[in-house]
């Protein structure tokens, strides 16, 4: 490629980006890990300054002159995946006025500010009028992005955490969950058991715990680090990649879960193809796909009889023999069905009932449907009908309990669940190729399990649209049967389950949405 050529530049102008955006994730990580409280005024304005630096990259007019240029030249197969990443990317930055951007920003600040003192209160009227503001300005961008996409308000939104896929195809893909998920639960929930208790665990036993845990899955801790924070996450770039987990000594099973779910988000950002590490191209496909490499550690192979039993010596070293140790009680809590009101504690298979009760609120929410005031009564009536549990009143642990629609983030929370998805039709293909994990699981090297994802998903970047990498990888686009075989033989079996309808899920219309109650014969439900 010519070094003066219109591609050309344009990659030395995204490698820029990147660069800004590594020193912007450190100062977040910083922040959330270990910067103290008096740090953050300026903090605040030292990553702000970061970000404004990186919006005017990505909104110079010259963008625009060059992409166009570069569509003229010949380019190979991961170039021409880097132009149109990056033409996405200039669509989305210059997409909604800069009034709406700083309108925004001041919203969601006032907003999540709000939320961090009143959720505790259980103070919705106290939050509802800087709610309102961030749902007002939050349709107003929806509509500007929508103008430059060529779709509705919330699929503009959507596109941001999943290119590729609408509205449409989502609410069918969760719709058919619903003809089959709730009662799956409710047998899974009936089913449910006595358990020994797992008891106090100290928190510095944890800390260990969890090195060995991130150690064995992989983690270089040479070109990344553990730490702790409020809420864990994953940040930084390939090559100084940051992770972070929590811990409480009567919840043992937290910290591992989080240790081995944000491991996958490692493992995924230091995969990505080095060549093209500081290019748009180089980076994750998207946030399900993203979730999926979390959700395979975590569930796909954490939680199964074989790495259990290759986890319980590590909790004896860390803490000493315990019943609730043993590999089958520990495998036992570790699948427990048990619907509750916090999306964040939620079991396998009543997770994803969260995630839709979510989705359909707030694509009501910016489609104009409800208003911010009604989201309480839309959100009792999702969870009564989802997961028959009760908030009526209880704010704090209904439709307060997640910060993401106080920073406006709406269109994120299909990506969990979607996430999920990806991860069983993944990880079923490996085990077609690979054979299977037990013995590797419990005795053996993962470097299989790892080549398999690094060779079909993390090397791949963005090279494709999610579809393509799915059936690349899978031989087939986006499908939800392996998703139900998946929970079928984990919680329950095919005489328990209405059929449903199995394999690919094509989104050309919403279907009707189906009322979905998992405890309907099941006994007493949880209620609070």
């Amino acid at each position: 490629m010519p070094i003066d050529s219109p591609y050309a530049e344009l990659a030395r102008r995204h490698a820029r980006l990147f660069r800004l955006r590594h020193a912007s994730a450190m100062l977040a990580w910083d922040r959330a890990t270990m910067m103290p409280p008096g740090g953050l005024g300026a903090r605040a304005a030292a990553e702000a300054e970061l970000q404004l630096q990186a919006l005017a990259l990505r909104t110079d007019p010259a963008v625009g002159e060059l992409l166009d240029g570069a569509a003229g030249e010949a380019l190979g197969d991961w170039e021409a995946a880097n132009l149109r990443e990056m033409r996405r990317d200039w669509i989305d930055a210059n997409a909604v006025p800069a009034t709406v951007i700083e309108r925004r920003a001041l919203a969601t600040a006032d907003c999540e500010l709000g939320w961090r003192r009143q959720r505790p209160q259980n103070d919705w009227q106290g939050y509802l009028p800087a709610f309102r503001e961030v749902v007002a300005v939050s349709r107003d961008e929806a509509r500007h992005l929508g103008d430059a996409l060529g779709c509705g308000p919330y699929d503009a939104l959507l596109q941001r955490y999943e290119p590729g896929i609408d509205s449409a195809r989502v609410a069918e893909l969760f719709d058919h969950l619903c003809e089959w998920l709730p009662a799956l639960i409710s047998r899974a929930r009936a089913r449910a058991g006595d358990l020994p208790p797992i008891g106090e665990v100290a928190i510095s036993d944890q800390r260990r715990l969890a090195r060995s845990l991130a150690g064995l899955l992989g983690f270089d801790f040479d070109h990344g680090r553990l730490d702790e924070s409020a809420h864990p996450f994953t940040g930084g770039v390939p090559g100084d990649v940051r992770i972070t987990t929590r811990f409480s000594e009567d919840a043992l099973l937290q910290g591992i879960n989080s240790t081995i779910h944000e491991t996958g988000h490692a493992r995924y950002v230091a995969g990505l193809p080095e060549a093209w590490r500081e290019q748009p191209v180089g980076a994750a496909r998207s946030f399900g796909v993203h979730e999926s490499q979390s959700l395979g550690l975590e569930m796909q192979l954490a939680r199964t009889p074989d790495f259990c039993a290759r986890l319980a010596p590590l909790l004896v070293d860390a803490a000493g023999p315990r019943a609730a140790f043993e590999p089958a009680s520990l495998y036992a809590s570790m699948t427990r069905v048990q619907p509750g009101l916090i999306r964040v504690h939620a079991d396998e298979p009543s997770y994803p009932m969260h995630v839709i009760a979510r989705f359909r609120i707030e694509r009501a929410l910016i489609e104009g449907d409800i208003e911010a005031g009604d989201v309480p009564a839309m959100w009792d009536e999702q969870m009564v009908r989802l997961l028959d549990v009760d908030t009526r009143g209880n704010h704090r642990d209904g439709c307060l309990q997640d910060i993401h629609w106080s920073k406006g983030a709406f269109g994120y929370f299909p990506s969990y669940t979607l996430g999920a998805i990806y991860a069983a039709q993944l990880f079923a293909a490996m085990r077609a190729e690979v054979g299977d994990l037990g013995s590797r699981l419990r005795h053996g090297t993962l470097e299989p399990v790892f080549g398999w994802l690094q060779h079909h998903v993390w090397s791949q970047g963005c090279r494709f649209e999610t579809d393509d990498l799915l059936r690349r990888a899978t031989g087939s686009g986006l499908d939800t049967g392996p998703y139900r075989a998946h929970l079928l033989a984990r919680y329950g079996n095919d005489a328990d389950v209405p059929a449903g309808r199995d394999g690919q899920a094509r989104g050309d219309g919403a279907a009707v949405e189906p009322g979905c109650n998992p405890a309907a014969g099941a006994g007493s439900s949880d209620r609070s």
